[in-house]
């Protein structure tokens, strides 16, 4: 124990010193704002006195006094700026004491147990990751109370005002973690609180929180050229004082965790140890749910609102799959930490729309384009919705290029959508070797699926690549991933680029045709709006994936499609796959082997691998399908 504290002194004394060099940094630079203003002082007093007479000491007397006014009214402003600017605040949702008592009373023991200052309130992130931000300023909340400063050495018996930082758990770990494991994860982030409370160390934070929301204040173009001036010179001296204390704030920093590392050790150590493999594994589930199921959904204007809930199915999924992670399922008879809240379901729900706007940028309140959905209601409210949207995508598309409706004019309702359709279009004649670019711009009208007006892939409309509806199921992404090249995005065939072009600029059409989405003055929870502290403007904060390649935006059509005639003639059904997303079941079972198929047909106009799949299965590519 002694060893302990003597590492927790240590650390807290390296962040003091630190913090020590970025309080003198700011001294220096109130010195050198004040040093004009001296330089005048004394000329002046010395002319007062009949020591300093003459022209030439009035005439330096009134131009340093005319420079030290105009410097002092500049650092007047910088320093009014770096006060009253407001530093960034991570979005999360509040948890009042009332909601979770049970979950305060286990923070404020483990406060007590590592000997350190309590947070002052608890808020949940949709993320893997805890933290202490300090919130104390006036536009974060409530005024700072009178708390005692037990950390400050010998003067440790004077009253300040001050308030603990907060503490911001994720969300995933309420859900997966048992009560002792999240005890033990949060043992370091809470015994953080004990250096931050140190006057040094707060005023340094404060300093530096200053300088960068005055940057940001600076960089604020909606204004109009003489307060742009203005900003401009304000931001530079914020930016060049930030890169003086850069690095002494990075090292108090980590001084700051080391001591409370050190700290945490005499609390739940060997547990911590296990927990930290679940950190691990919750943000692998938390990442793969995001990117393979909710994405899907927001992108149909659905949010899942059990997005916390689906974390736990997922690993539990997981561990069935994965002989390395069979142990991790027997944990769930314990008491999960969400029992710590009294309302799990709110806050689950609460933290699944905060992710929907951090990650997708979607609107802050409920509405007809962006309605939650629970997790039995996704198949049918969400895959399905999402095949037959892009399968419709497809086939106006089609239209547009004058690709005829069907190739047979005998076929059953020749009118009528179909997966034919598709395969005979893309399907790459057998004389295309020898002349592919000149059949591209001028067909043959008697060759099936000939495509009389189509353009070829070098005049197709140029739109940028926009992020598209997800895939039928993470295999299929997964797959699509791994076979793609970074220098073969553009497809191979001519009638493949011009499709793939084609889709592109329709779905950059509809995103940009679709209404923006409203900034509420509140958020959900009906507390005072915390949109007002971050903006709103920069979402979503943290897209999930970079904007798809025509190619694979085409092979999620095309997947789509064959998705539908599976549905409509062979009796298939949509399905969620809590790592994959989702996914088509056959006969109760989920088809898994589409994906190489789809990417033989689209990459190289093969269209016979997978009309050997529609056939082993019983679907029918002549039949026409229900569309949206």
């Amino acid at each position: 124990m002694t060893g302990i504290a003597m590492g927790s002194e240590v650390g807290a004394q390296a962040a003091r010193a630190r913090a020590l060099a970025v309080l003198r940094i700011r001294g220096r630079a109130l010195a050198v704002a004040l040093l004009p203003a001296a330089a005048a002082v004394i000329l002046v007093a010395g002319g007062t006195s009949d020591h300093l007479v003459g022209p030439g000491w009035d005439a330096a007397r009134a131009v340093v006094s005319a420079v030290a006014l105009v410097v002092l009214l500049a650092a007047g402003v910088i320093a009014l700026v770096v006060a009253r600017a407001r530093p960034a605040v991570s979005p999360t949702v509040p948890i009042a004491e009332d909601a979770a008592p049970d979950l305060y009373r286990l923070v404020r023991d483990l406060a007590e147990r590592l000997d350190v200052p309590a947070p002052s309130a608890i808020a949940l992130t949709p993320d893997c990751d805890s933290w202490l931000e300090d919130r104390t300023h006036p536009a974060h909340g409530p005024p700072a109370h009178e708390e005692r400063d037990e950390l400050a050495g010998a003067a440790g018996g004077r009253h300040r005002r001050t308030a603990a930082p907060v503490l911001v758990i994720g969300s995933p770990f309420l859900w997966w973690m048992r009560v002792g494991e999240l005890r033990a994860v949060l043992a370091p982030v809470v015994a953080g609180t004990g250096p931050s409370a140190h006057p040094d160390i707060a005023a340094a934070r404060r300093f530096v929180r200053g300088l960068d929301a005055a940057v940001a204040t600076a960089a604020d173009r909606g204004r109009c050229p003489a307060f742009r001036l203005a900003c401009a010179g304000i931001g530079w001296v914020a930016r060049l004082l930030l890169r003086s204390c850069r690095q002494h704030a990075a090292e108090m920093e980590r001084g700051v965790a080391a001591a409370a590392a050190e700290r945490a050790q005499a609390v739940d150590y060997g547990v911590r140890i296990v927990a930290q493999e679940q950190v691990g594994l919750a943000y692998a589930g938390w990442d793969r749910l995001l990117t393979r199921v909710a994405l899907p959904a927001w992108r149909m204007g659905r949010w899942p609102s059990r997005l916390d809930a689906g974390v736990v199915a997922a690993l539990t999924e997981l561990s069935r799959r994965d002989r390395l992670a069979e142990g991790f399922a027997s944990r769930l008879g314990e008491r999960p930490a969400c029992d710590l809240l009294e309302e799990p379901g709110t806050v689950d729900e609460a933290a699944s729309l905060l992710a929907a706007r951090l990650f997708h940028g979607g609107p802050a309140e409920c509405g007809p384009d962006w309605a939650p959905v629970d997790w039995s209601e996704y198949p049918e409210e969400v895959v399905d919705r999402k095949w037959r949207t892009d399968a419709a995508r497809l086939h106006r598309v089609l239209d547009a290029l004058g690709v005829r409706r069907a190739p047979d004019p005998t076929a059953h309702d020749p009118n009528g959508p179909t997966l034919s359709r598709v395969l005979d279009h893309l399907t790459t004649p057998p004389d295309a070797d020898a002349d592919a670019d000149t059949r591209a711009t001028s067909p043959n009208p008697g060759t099936p699926g000939a495509t009389p007006d189509a353009e070829p892939a070098s005049r197709a409309p140029a739109a940028p690549a926009t992020e598209a509806d997800a895939g039928i199921d993470a295999d299929t992404t997964a797959d699509i991933d791994t076979d793609l090249h970074p220098d073969e995005d553009t497809p191979r065939t001519p009638r493949t680029a011009t499709l793939a072009a084609r889709l592109s600029a329709e779905l950059a059409r509809e995103e940009a045709a679709a209404p923006p989405a409203p900034v509420p003055g509140a958020s959900p929870s009906g507390q005072a709006g915390p949109d007002a502290l971050w903006d709103v403007d920069a979402l979503p904060l943290f897209p999930l994936q970079p904007p798809r390649t025509e190619r694979e935006l085409l092979a999620d059509h095309v997947t789509a499609m064959v998705c539908c005639a599976a549905m409509d003639t062979a009796g298939a059904q949509p399905g969620l796959d809590w790592l994959d997303g989702p996914a088509l079941l056959v006969g109760g079972e989920r088809a898994t082997d589409l994906a190489p198929r789809v990417l033989s047909l689209v990459e190289d106009g093969d269209p016979d691998p997978l009309r050997v799949w529609l056939s082993d299965l019983g679907i029918r590519p002549e039949k026409p399908v229900r569309l949206v």
